[in-house]
């Protein structure tokens, strides 16, 4: 397995833990770790033992119930286990915080449990069913990295799954109280160690307070070292004490010293936020801020889901490199994303299709390729596995070459004689397709979202104290009643208007390029073969909609025409055919009009970045970069440590390519996360990889 860039740890899947159920003395069984040696909760009472121990000496009824800010109050904690601490903070919360009020859970865990024994050792406590429930439907699969979970509409949980120091390292977010927890440090010293307590000190906001069951020496030893006060309080049970603290002074951030300028900027106001663009990026962005109680005016020309995004069926997948680089950890971190986010968002199906999607491998070089990408990343097979020729056919529900020589067919499938070519691919059963004009529809009718169908001409800053006085939107050509003006005066702005997103001053220094691509459709006859999933090789094929299949699409850089041609259905036509060899003839054999006039398609231009990764993330003041960070150009080690400055209240969401339903909708929890002052759905250098002024500090670098 290669190493992995920077500090990152290798993109691969995690072991499940280890359990075995023993039997106490009044016949109840609980989960003991077969690794560890150790139990996940006290049999005595395990509820009381949460509720004593990280509850209470958190002092977290007291502070639900005063809690005020706008922002969630953040509980991190260390070692998920069972779940059961999360639950209980989850119930305290429901019980004494006001109802504006939200909860942000964070949790590491390097063994996951497997969904059956979460479940199994949840249902030890009857009234938690309803939220064991929500957590065991959302599980993710076992993949270093953060998972974001919705529990309910006020409380989200964030599963940082991996090592733990490792973890709280990678964190970008303040925690407000801790849950010490683990097993014990006799039974697991690796994780209680001196870099642990310094990471939670880093990732403390003034004031956090800790809990923790055990007073062992090294516990008091690198608490106090890491800045904690402690003291010793009863404890639970048998154990007569157990430590509790808090970190007035948190020490700074270490991370920014090698990257100030991606130093973020402070919070301020975000009771009215504007989205510029009604695609993806936009309604994505909109729905993730209305969720948390902010109000949104969601602005476009042509109203949502079009452009780029009005396709009837578009693919959720991912082509991750076969080297461990940052892009494909950020997308793959967006397939998995999207697809929790979906099944809570449309858990009947009606939007998308969980299918999965098939990557064939058609020539030698993609075979060696996807090959290395297994090796280089043993993640599980629930995420993506390696399929033969047979395999690869009965999951796309076609019969795929094996001979090449000699095809024949029968009009409901492919049947092949001869010798010759035989080949297989990767598949990815959590991927699939969804349909993006319909889901931005659905996302812009969110409660907290009003649409405005107009153009935004140009926006300007309002003088405010620290230059945060919020934003000015010039308007053109609206049709709403409800904002027939010319101007629009808005807390803070959300750019997400595909190519035309670097159309204003402040964000003329972000370039992006058109890219056309035009897909077909073909209205099947009845009985003609159809693909089961998507199939991906040069080109794509969906499974079919409404009765017409869908393929493509053409790639041209630099072609903003969105008007279809009979050249881009025949050169469609042509990569069906490389990927799919002989399906063509078979669709003709069943009557299929296959000639480009007689095909049915939409065109429509999509935004890319120079390195192919989305902008999402506030935006950089430009020429404050290029004077601050000047140095650079001569010595680019010679990086002043003055944080960069941003247009305040200012972000973008754009260049999502053609893989927009795998990026944008973690894009926009990114982006709203910071808003709101969360902890972000990503490890720190990931959010970086993503931050717009990336190309600012290259081009410095470059001297361009």
């Amino acid at each position: 397995m290669t190493a992995a860039p920077d500090d990152l740890p290798p993109l691969a899947g995690l072991e499940h833990a280890r359990l075995d159920w023993r039997q106490d003395a009044n016949g109840e069984t609980a989960p003991h770790s077969s690794a560890f040696d150790d139990v996940y909760f006290s049999r005595h009472d395990g509820r009381a033992e949460t509720e004593h121990v990280f509850l209470a000496a958190n002092r977290l009824p007291e502070r639900f119930a005063h809690w005020r800010a706008t922002r969630p109050f953040v509980v991190g904690e260390t070692g998920f286990g069972t779940g059961l601490n999360m639950l209980c903070a989850w119930a305290c919360f429901d019980a004494h915080a006001p109802a504006e009020a939200r909860l942000h859970l964070v949790s590491t865990e390097k063994f996951p449990l497997e969904r059956d024994d979460l479940a199994r050792a949840l249902a030890a406590w009857p009234d938690l069913a309803e939220r064991a429930a929500a957590l065991v439907a959302q599980w993710p699969e076992p993949v270093a990295g953060v998972h974001r979970l919705w529990l309910d509409q006020r409380v989200t949980l964030d599963l940082h799954f991996g090592d733990t120091t490792e973890r709280l390292r990678l964190l970008d977010g303040a925690v407000d109280a801790w849950f010490l927890d683990g097993f014990a440090p006799s039974r697991n010293p690796e994780m209680w160690h001196p870099e642990l307590f310094a990471a939670m000190a880093a990732r403390s906001r003034p004031g956090a307070t800790f809990a923790t069951f055990t007073c062992a020496g090294v516990v008091k030893r690198g608490l106090k070292a890491a800045g904690f006060a402690w003291r010793k309080v009863p404890g639970f049970g048998r154990k007569r004490e157990m430590l509790a603290g808090e970190i007035e002074t948190p020490p700074e951030d270490e991370r920014r010293r090698t990257t100030p300028w991606f130093t973020p900027p402070a919070p301020q106001p975000a009771r009215r936020v504007a989205v510029i663009g009604a695609g993806l990026a936009g309604t994505t962005v909109a729905a993730a801020l209305a969720r948390r109680g902010v109000a949104v005016t969601l602005i476009d020309r042509e109203g949502p889901g079009a452009g780029a995004s009005g396709n009837a069926q578009g693919a959720l997948y991912v082509k991750l490199a076969a080297d461990t680089n940052r892009q494909s950890r950020t997308y793959l971190a967006g397939l998995l994303h999207a697809r929790r986010w979906l099944e809570a968002l449309d858990p009947e199906h009606t939007l998308w299709s969980p299918g999965g999607v098939l990557q064939l491998a058609p020539t030698e070089r993609e075979t060696r390729r996807q090959a290395r990408f297994l090796a280089n990343h043993p993640l599980p097979e629930s995420v993506v596995r390696a399929v033969d020729a047979d395999e690869a056919g009965r999951l796309a529900g076609l019969d795929l070459p094996h001979d090449g020589l000699g095809l024949s067919h029968d009009g409901l499938g492919l049947s092949h004689e001869g010798l010759g070519l035989s080949y297989g691919g990767l598949y990815y059963p959590l991927a699939g397709w969804v349909r993006p004009d319909a889901l931005c529809r659905r996302l812009a009718a969110s409660d907290g979202v009003s649409v405005y169908r107009g153009e935004v001409r140009e926006i300007s800053p309002i003088a405010g104290e620290d230059g945060a006085g919020g934003w000015r939107l010039a308007l053109a050509g609206g049709d709403s009643a409800a904002l027939a003006v010319d101007t629009l005066e808005i807390d803070q702005v959300v750019i997400a208007a595909a190519t035309a997103s670097n159309g204003f001053a402040q964000t003329a220094a972000l370039p992006l390029q058109p890219v056309r691509g035009q897909i077909s459709r073909l209205t099947l006859p009845s009985g003609a073969p159809a693909p089961t999933r998507v199939i991906c090789a040069g080109g794509y094929a969906m499974p079919p909609l409404d009765g017409s299949l869908t393929f493509g699409a053409s790639f041209a850089p630099n072609d903003a025409d969105a008007a279809t041609r009979e050249a881009d259905h025949a050169a469609n036509l042509e990569e069906l055919e490389r990927t799919l060899p002989g399906y063509p003839a078979a669709l003709a054999a069943a009557d299929a009009d296959l000639s480009p006039a007689a095909l049915d398609g939409r065109a429509a231009v999509r935004a890319a970045s120079p390195d192919k990764s989305p902008y999402a993330g506030p935006v950089p003041d430009a020429e404050a970069w290029r004077h601050d960070y000047a140095a650079m150009a001569k010595d680019a080690t010679r990086a002043p440590e003055r944080p960069g400055r941003h247009h305040p209240g200012l972000w973008i969401s754009a260049a999502h390519g053609s893989r927009g339903l795998s990026s944008a909708p973690l894009c926009a929890e990114l982006i709203a996360s910071r808003i709101c002052d969360e902890p972000l759905p990503l490890e720190a250098p990931l959010a970086d990889h993503l931050h717009p002024g990336r190309r600012v500090i290259r081009d410095l670098i470059r001297g361009h």
